[in-house]
């Protein structure tokens, strides 16, 4: 996966058409969003696909200590945002408790 580097003028910078601008940004985040779409798409495969193996071999339903540990990196990453957004990911794998 690459890393994309947003390129920000300076605030004193107006740009000389705001409303063009915008419309290229909203543009940039549309992007963004079916990348990360498609990623979560792919996430949530593997995770039910984890689920099935483990149901399989007698495992239970999830692994505590695992949850935690995405959790963790969820939070270190984002913040405390980023714990809730990491906790949305592992429900929509693996369903409510």
């Amino acid at each position: 996966m690459s890393t994309v580097t947003a390129v920000i003028p300076p605030a004193d910078a107006a740009p000389a058409d705001p409303a063009a601008r915008i419309g290229e940004l909203r543009s940039e985040i549309d992007a963004c969003d079916a990348q990360l779409i498609e990623l979560l798409q792919r996430r949530l495969a593997v995770s039910q696909e984890i689920g099935v193996l483990r149901a399989a071999s007698g495992g239970t339903r999830l692994s505590l200590s695992r949850e935690q540990q995405v959790l963790s990196r969820f939070r270190a990453a984002l913040g405390p945002d980023g714990a809730s957004l990491g906790m949305l990911l592992l429900r929509q794998g693996r369903g409510r408790l």
